[in-house]
């Protein structure tokens, strides 16, 4: 079986959009939630969102590509650049070799609001463009970057709610692990419009804590009152640990362990057990114990059910053993089928500076969360091994469990 390891990273979040500046705010505890006034306009109960501004690409892209690109697709172009040009991988290399992708979306709301509203406006479907079905289908991030990066591999989209982009790093190593592909670009992407979020407020999933969007974010804490809606994208490039040596590559981190499950159980409610199993997974594929564990990023988004079983399957797996766990969300909201890969890379920077950023916003355990180390602000601690953790509606778990190099 191949090793896996991780020679490319690139960010477009709400903390920042390079490497350097995402780190820099992770480690003083910068919040990325912002409040918009136009949701509340627009009839939203929550008008706090991350806050994650509009790429120019007129430079980069051509408006031929620009016109296929929905929002979160070019997230993911300025995310798989800085990937790839980390990597060392530029377009000769990828002319001439079956570079894959695995890309975590879940959704393409706006495009379609945009078409279906010029249809019964216009009454004419030919005023949606030519570019609106690739904008609108849920396959239009993979579908994008396969076409701009000239990808030969495998080529599709994971779609597995707030876990898409976790599973698509989880997939991507088995595929390289199983000798079926030598790099596989992987990540997640969300688009952080009102057409993709509305829905979710009408189910009071929102924390309405306006008066102060930086303290709405609050994994763990026992007065937390919902997520906060946030998006962007982040690319990781998997590679054989025998093509990155062949390359020269520079070597990141490496993926020794992925666990996943389903609950089998409520559609949007997560409970106990199915997280645990996909933890138990990925500690036993590494073949390490859970005292080599050093850091737990967890998934917990600010709700009280959520956080409150995430934390009992925490405790579960790793009993009283005090590993540090926090969450990200708390500083950039909750990226949805971006997180996953997002928080991949927010650990890896952490890994690799020696700290873990503070769970800010925490200031009062409950009884399930006071069971575990869950610091408030940034501690220097040096680690070498971390599990991420990523849960979805409809019960899907995923767990990696990545060491440095």
């Amino acid at each position: 079986m191949n090793r896996v390891v991780i020679t490319g990273m690139g960010i477009y979040s709400c903390l920042g959009q390079t490497l350097d500046s995402v780190r820099d705010a992770l480690y003083r505890g910068v919040s990325g939630i912002v409040f918009d006034p136009m949701r509340k306009e627009h009839g939203f109960r929550s008008g706090l969102t991350g806050s994650v501004p509009a790429p120019d690409l007129k430079k980069e892209l051509p408006r031929s590509q620009r016109a296929y690109m929905p929002e979160q697709a070019q997230y993911a172009y300025c995310a798989t650049r800085d990937a790839l040009a980390w990597a060392g991988i530029d377009g000769e290399y990828l002319e001439n070799h079956d570079v894959g992708l695995i890309y975590g979306n879940d959704s393409s709301a706006d495009a379609v609001y945009q078409s279906v509203s010029k249809i019964n406006e216009k009454k004419d479907t030919m005023l949606c463009g030519s570019g609106a079905i690739f904008q609108s289908m849920n396959s239009t991030v993979s579908m994008n970057l396969g076409v701009i990066f000239h990808l030969k591999g495998i080529n599709l989209t994971l779609s597995a709610a707030c876990a898409s982009g976790s599973h698509s790093i989880g997939w991507g190593s088995l595929l390289i692990r199983n000798g079926l592909q030598d790099i596989v670009v992987c990540g997640g992407a969300q688009e952080i419009n009102e057409a993709a979020t509305g829905s979710f407020d009408g189910i009071s999933a929102f924390s309405t804590r306006e008066d102060d969007p930086s303290a709405a974010s609050r994994p763990f804490d026992l007065h937390r009152d919902g997520l906060v809606p946030s998006g962007g994208a982040a690319t990781v490039v998997l590679e054989s640990y025998e093509s990155a040596r062949k390359r020269g590559a520079r070597i990141i981190a490496e993926v020794i362990g992925y666990g996943f499950s389903s609950n089998g159980d409520h559609i949007s409610t997560p409970n106990v057990n199915g997280p645990a199993r996909s933890l138990e997974m990925a500690i036993r594929q590494s073949g390490l114990s859970i005292n080599d564990i050093g850091y737990i990023n967890a998934h917990a988004t600010s709700t009280q059910v959520g956080d409150a079983n995430e934390a009992k399957a925490i405790y579960q797996v790793f009993g009283d053993s005090r590993i540090p766990v926090t969450s990200t969300k708390s500083q950039t909201g909750h990226e949805m089928w971006m997180a996953g890969a997002s928080e991949v890379i927010y650990s890896i920077l952490m890994m690799k500076d020696g700290f873990i950023a503070g769970n800010i916003n925490f200031e009062t355990p409950d009884e399930d969360t006071a069971r575990l180390l869950i610091p408030s602000s940034t501690i220097h601690r040096g680690f070498d091994t971390f599990l991420s953790n990523s849960f979805g509606f409809g019960g899907t778990n995923s767990s990696l469990v990545i060491r440095n190099v």
